[in-house]
């Protein structure tokens, strides 16, 4: 395997989170001085040395390519207008993520946490709680889907975990924000960008990510650009072996009082071939109260947001794009 690049090149820090499993005390120190700084200037970042099999990293896109060479048939059988929880297939451009710019240039398929229809959660209407769809004639897709549903939540737990460390808090100062936590697996194609779009027209629009961290798998195809805010730019994130995208959003932007930035991002996949990614959305508890940590304001300054549940937040972000 060749050997990573440094975080110059890639324009974005490069952070080794193994010693987050395994490491001491000030190899872990390391690590959250490296998210601190990289969520104050960028907000996103790469990590490698994350735990999950490549085997398994493998599978999720062999399964996810398997799913979108369906027959459109079988996958609007899936539709996501059938579920009470928002879960299933998305078509081409039923998505606008950039106000005022056309319809994202992407389909889509959502799963979550298996929660049956009878658990209180579900009764209780807990925002896109409830069961997946899942497809009849793709064997060991949801196996798959359900065995990395389980890897990529723990990772997220352990990413939040050391981001209270990096704020100077202590490890389980939010175990309350990731008692049930909510998350969200979406599985995403890509078409080439037509020659001739439409004015604006992108894979994903520009766009802040609605929750607390983002895990983002991407194939070898490229076409992630972050918004360098003080430059003035863009600049490519580009697939890199072994490594996943992690950026912070708008929920846990809130929490820091805008501290820890959730930045711009987009999709153009001029690649010329078909481009999938995974993103995993690690949301949290629904029902835990986001206020701004004490810790985060400055002498003298005010909370910028008021209070808010982690289901108030992510209903307000999803009618901001879903009208």
């Amino acid at each position: 395997m060749s050997p990573l690049p440094t975080s110059a090149p890639l324009g974005l820090p490069l952070i080794d989170v193994g010693p987050l499993r395994d490491g001491d005390t000030a190899a872990r120190a390391g690590v959250a001085r490296a998210l601190r700084a990289a969520c104050e200037e960028r907000g996103f970042f790469y990590i490698h040395n994350h735990g999950v099999p490549e085997a398994l990293i493998a599978e999720v896109f062999a399964a996810t390519e398997a799913f979108f060479d369906q027959p459109m048939s079988a996958k609007l059988a899936l539709d996501k207008s059938l579920s009470a929880c928002s879960r299933g297939y998305e078509p081409l451009r039923a998505q606008t993520l950039e106000a005022g710019a056309p319809p994202d240039l992407k389909e889509s398929f959502y799963l979550g946490e298996e929660v049956p229809s009878d658990d209180p959660r579900v009764r209780a209407g807990r925002f896109n709680m409830g069961p997946n769809q899942w497809p009849a004639d793709l064997p060991g897709f949801r196996e798959t889907m359900t065995t990395y549903f389980e890897t990529a939540h723990a990772l997220g737990a352990t990413i939040v975990r050391a981001l209270a460390e990096s704020l100077d808090l202590p490890a389980g100062h939010f175990e309350g924000y990731l008692t049930e936590a909510a998350a969200t697996l979406r599985l995403l194609h890509y078409p080439p960008q037509p020659g001739n779009p439409s004015p604006g027209e992108k894979g994903c629009g520009e766009h802040t990510d609605f929750g607390g961290v983002t895990l983002l798998l991407q194939d070898d195809s490229g076409g992630l650009q972050v918004r360098d805010a003080a430059a003035g730019r863009w600049i490519d994130a580009p697939p890199v072996p072994g490594t996943y995208v992690v950026n912070i959003g708008d929920l846990f932007a809130r929490w820091t009082n805008g501290r820890y930035h959730s930045t711009l991002h987009r999709v153009i996949n001029v690649s010329g071939r078909e481009r999938h990614s995974v993103p995993f959305f690690f949301t949290g508890n629904p029902m835990h109260l986001v206020e701004c940590l004490p810790t985060c304001l400055a002498d003298g300054e005010s909370p910028k947001f008021p209070p808010v549940t982690v289901e108030e937040h992510l209903k307000a972000c999803y009618r901001r794009t879903y009208g």
